[in-house]
């Protein structure tokens, strides 16, 4: 499961590089990668329970994603790169944020429509 880790991230940096901003945002593709870098193996995995880790860079991303301009970002940051992968257990990265006891305005998911994030 460390190499699909891997290997996810590494799609992770390369698409945050592609990715160009859809509004003006502070939060980058990059910041959004290092918050959830350790909810990686959980949301490739079937079982097991939310590492703490995790769910604490869940909550340094919604504390970061302040303005709508933000939120928007971060979606869209979101959006691409689950698109982007193979394999993501999407129940999994919807039910994420309530998991750790964040609320975020859209759900993790490649059909989110993030133009109507407020």
């Amino acid at each position: 499961m460390t190499s699909v880790a891997v290997r996810t991230l590494l799609c992770f940096l390369c698409l945050s590089a592609m990715l160009a901003p859809y509004v003006e945002a502070k939060i980058t593709c990059n910041t959004l990668i290092t918050f959830i870098s350790p909810c990686l193996t959980y949301l490739f995995s079937s079982r097991g329970v939310v590492p703490p880790n995790c769910c604490k860079g869940v909550k340094s991303l919604n504390d970061a994603a302040r303005t709508t301009a933000d939120r928007m970002a971060a979606c869209n940051c979101l959006k691409k790169a689950a698109a982007g992968m193979s394999g993501i257990n999407y129940p999994r990265a919807e039910r994420l944020p309530s998991d750790c006891g964040v609320k975020i305005p859209y759900k993790i998911s490649p059909s989110t429509n993030c133009a109507t994030v407020k």
